[in-house]
């Protein structure tokens, strides 16, 4: 039933917020669910972890056979199947986050029809899960980082700060996303060509500094994804390759990214609060 057709002094019945009730409770609730989501993925499965990090590692080979033996973008490159890996792992939790979240309001209607919780809770619970995936892919990371002999060195700890900056970046979009879903279903295949753009211009599989335009690789670098990869290659793997800011053009401009990042958390926070009480409804 519409506003309009409810008699004069009844107002709409309307589902909570994305932040309704106690912000220990909100913390609680999606801290649960993106465990219960973690350990069902692998339920019942018998390699368990290993398939979770099949698919990152069947990409790179494919990449590091293709664009060393056949394209050699690699040629020159200290580290180059580091590089590519590592890349490949940042995109993977991008790719995760975001995509899982699209439906994820959806995949949880009974929930969201019978409970009532902060709806902002569901696809918060995406990107941890998605975090939780992202440890576990790097610790191999890692491993392969000291195989290589790749140097520790205390500019890893830039590590930290980055991998939170790509989660606000996906938690922006996820938030986005995920509410748009309820009532637009052309939003997955739409993210799902989107996804592959960013990937081919996040500058994961080809170094930044081999493409002959400069506006190019600029532009590139405005996009936070990118920039994140250029400054986890420098800071964890080579650090003679060019920093995420010397990659922009200078460390002022690295103030695009940061702000495409708060803008898209800022939005996606105000929409999804917006359609939050009427979800239930939409469903």
């Amino acid at each position: 039933m519409s506003a309009q057709a409810l008699p004069t002094g009844i107002k709409p019945i309307t589902g909570p917020s994305a932040l309704a009730g106690e912000p220990r409770r909100f913390l609680h609730l999606t801290w649960t669910l993106a465990v219960l989501e973690f350990r069902l993925k692998f339920f019942g499965s018998v390699l368990g972890y290993l398939w979770q990090l099949m698919k990152p590692v069947l990409l790179f080979g494919v990449m590091l056979f293709v664009f060393t033996k056949a394209v050699r973008l690699g040629g020159g490159v200290a580290q180059y199947p580091v590089v590519l890996l590592s890349g490949i792992v940042m995109f993977t939790f991008f790719a995760e986050s975001t995509s899982g979240a699209v439906s994820s309001v959806v995949d949880r209607e009974g929930l969201v029809r019978k409970i009532h919780f902060p709806r902002l809770v569901i696809p918060l619970s995406v990107v941890l899960t998605a975090y939780f995936n992202l440890i576990l892919n790097y610790l191999a990371v890692v491993i392969f980082m000291l195989a290589r002999g790749v140097e520790v060195r205390w500019s890893w700890l830039e590590l930290f700060p980055l991998v939170l900056f790509l989660g606000l970046f996906a938690t922006g979009l996820s938030m986005i996303l995920s509410s748009l879903f309820v009532r637009f279903r052309d939003v997955r295949p739409i993210w799902e060509v989107t996804l592959q753009a960013i990937f081919y211009g996040s500058a994961i599989f080809y170094p930044i500094e081999k493409i002959p335009s400069v506006r190019l690789q600029h532009l590139i670098m405005c996009n936070p994804l990118a920039a994140v990869v250029q400054q986890i290659r420098h800071a964890v793997i080579d650090p003679t390759a060019p920093t995420a800011g010397q990659a922009i053009g200078g460390d002022a401009r690295l103030l695009i990214p940061l702000a495409i990042v708060l803008v898209l958390v800022g939005l996606g926070f105000w929409w999804f609060n917006r359609e939050a009480p009427r979800i239930a409804e939409e469903l």
